[in-house]
């Protein structure tokens, strides 16, 4: 039960790093989920464990970790899309 509200909170973190970026997060709700896992990770990893917690994910630093991880996929994605047109 505890794996599927991790899972639960990851998207939302996801989710939520994306409306504050204003970005598109590729996969929808599964997109949503792994940026969420991968930014609580992220952020657990650089800014340790302090904040609220919720369900076993420590709410602020998965939350920076989210944002990063949007920030630094959308300029790679964003990339990739230009260098696209311009070869056509």
């Amino acid at each position: 039960m505890s794996f599927l509200l991790f899972l639960i909170m990851g998207g939302i973190i996801g989710w939520l790093a994306g409306l504050i970026l204003g970005k598109d997060i590729p996969g929808g709700i599964i997109g949503n989920i792994i940026a969420g896992i991968v930014g609580a990770w992220l952020g657990s990893l650089l800014l340790g464990d302090w904040g609220p917690e919720i369900w076993g994910v420590y709410l602020i630093p998965a939350l920076i970790g989210a944002l990063v991880l949007v920030f630094i996929l959308s300029l790679i994605l964003g990339s990739m899309r230009k260098g696209r047109t311009r070869r056509t």
